[in-house]
């Protein structure tokens, strides 16, 4: 009963998708075209901004290291 119920399904399915694949096929391979929202975005001001943010956490963390180095010294004396 199964064997004949899968079969009558895989009837119906298989022509189905044997006329769709062509077209999935040609959607894959060409995929979107996204050209016009992505050439008016200027990234320039965006990683100045992340620029800067990583010199001052660079500032931030040099300043402690330098603290540790020197309460290390007295530390020590």
């Amino acid at each position: 009963m199964f064997n004949k119920s899968f079969s009558a399904a895989l009837a119906v399915v298989a022509p189905v998708a044997a006329l769709l694949a062509p077209a999935a096929a040609k959607a894959a391979a060409t995929g979107p075209d996204l050209t016009p929202l992505t050439s008016n975005i200027d990234f320039g001001t965006v990683v100045t901004a992340v620029l800067a943010i990583a010199g001052l956490l660079s500032v931030v963390y040099l300043a402690i290291k330098g603290a540790k180095i020197v309460l290390s010294m007295v530390k020590s004396a």
